[in-house]
């Protein structure tokens, strides 16, 4: 049950990093068998969805990335055999040319995962990810990947140097 708990809890993490590598067809990947969203952020599912929302709603820079940093915070990972679900708190900082060192959204993830037993590949900078019926998606060597991730904004600063989408359209201001 522990190693299960470390590899959800690597999924979790590889989704920061991979948003603030500004990797979205990483992201895509990450979530390609998940339904992606929030009930104040648009929602998106399968690996193409997800990426061209992340291409749509997300300023990249010069360097590729939105030079942001998401830090994720206590995670409660719970498993019951081949599904598990997790909480957690997330806080985006950035800092940009405009913008200086500063939280811009603070909120709640809400993760359903579920196990599988598919065949894995090596993607290139050793990632490890299973296909299934032509799609790909993340692994680990447990075979656990993201089924929803509910993306929960409870708190938005200046987000000026960060989304390409004005974000009153989808609800995001501060409660």
């Amino acid at each position: 049950m522990t190693e299960d708990r470390v590899a959800i809890t690597e999924l979790i993490y590889r989704y920061a990093e991979l948003i603030d590598a500004g990797d979205f067809d990483g992201l895509g990947e990450l979530l390609a068998h998940a339904e992606f969203g929030g009930p104040r952020t648009p929602r998106a599912r399968g690996a193409d969805a997800i990426t061209a929302l992340f291409v749509a709603t997300t300023r990249r820079f010069a360097d590729g990335t939105p030079k942001t940093r998401h830090l994720v915070l206590n995670p409660i990972v719970e498993v019951d055999g081949d599904t598990a679900s997790a909480r957690s708190t997330f806080c985006v900082v950035q800092a940009t040319d405009a913008v200086a060192l500063q939280p811009i959204v603070v909120g709640r993830y809400y993760d359903t995962f579920a196990r599988d037993g598919g065949d894995t590949f090596a993607r290139d900078g050793g990632d490890t990810f299973a296909r299934d019926g032509g799609d790909t998606f993340a692994r680990d060597t447990a075979g656990w990947h993201f089924t929803q991730r509910v993306a929960e904004v409870e708190m938005v600063g200046d987000v000026s140097d960060h989304l390409l989408i004005d974000p009153g359209a989808n609800d995001l201001g501060a409660r």
